[in-house]
Order: structure tokens, then sequence, then C-alpha cells
């Protein structure tokens, strides 16, 4: 069969139940455990603060309950209000690893090679934007850079 012959369906970016459900706080993860991970991106975070103390302990007890163990958090220092070296969530010690990046990324380590990586999307976007970056980053065929995203579904200022 040619591929020609094969039907194309365009993908669908998230489910409206999802769509409805996105507020400031939700993390969109689409996680794949295996090295023929395609796209950039395993998810995307909202985060409601830039306060990392307060936003990244939920995060890391959910990523914890579907991967394991996190060991490091690598962030873009200049997108927080202070980043500690380690954080200790829920009884386990987090290391933190910030540089100036920025990337708009966050990249979450297991064990000691298994990276994934999240767009962060800012505390102040629309939630209409925000949904649309986090649906463009969840995407598998997905090869836009996070600060690409966010400047694609950023509404021009009025």
């Amino acid at each position: 069969m040619a591929d020609s012959d094969i039907p194309h369906t365009p993908p669908l970016l998230l489910p409206d139940a999802i769509h409805q459900a996105v507020k400031p706080g939700t993390a969109l993860l689409r996680l794949e455990t295996t090295r023929s991970r395609e796209g950039l991106l395993d998810g995307a975070w909202w985060p409601r603060t830039r306060d990392i103390e307060t936003e990244l302990p939920a995060l890391i007890s959910v990523l914890t309950g579907h991967l394991g163990p996190i060991t490091r958090v690598g962030v873009d220092a200049s997108a927080w209000n202070g980043v500690p070296t380690r954080l200790v969530i829920d009884d386990q010690v987090v290391h933190l690893d910030s540089d100036p990046v920025g990337d708009d990324t966050v990249l979450i380590t297991r064990g000691h090679n298994d990276h994934f990586a999240l767009l962060v999307v800012p505390p102040d976007t629309t939630a209409d934007a925000a949904r649309e970056a986090m649906a463009r980053a969840v995407r598998a065929d997905n090869i836009t850079q996070a600060t690409q995203i966010l400047i694609a579904t950023t509404p021009e200022p009025e």
C-alpha cells in the first residue's frame, strides 16, 4: 500500500475536557520511558507563581508516582524567584540545578541519565494561550523549542 493510499487524519491536540481542566498549577505529560522518545518535550507545566519552593513539590510528587524517584531538577534561574540547591519532597532529597539559560523548560532527572523536558508556561499567561502552548508541547511529533512555542502562542498586545 502506497503512502498516498493511507488516509491521513490530523492529530487532535487534546480532548475538549482537558482544555477545560487546564488551570494554573496544571501539568500535562506525555511520558515515554523508552530511548526512542520523539519530540523535543515530554510535557508541559503551568505553575501558579514564580516561587519554585511552593510550586515544585506538587509536580515532583505527581511525577514520582509515574516515574519513580526524581533525583534532580534543572531550572532556568531567571524564571524563578530564588532557587535553592535542594528540596526535600515526600521525604526524598531533590537536587536543583539552576542556570540563567532562558529556555523556558524544566529538566527532570530520574536515576542517573533518564531526562524528561517540560515546557514551563509562565504563571501570568492567559488560559487560552497556556492551553495552546501545553497542547503543542505534548504532541509526540513536536520539534519546536519551548521558547518558540511560547512566542507562537502569546497573543499580540492590543
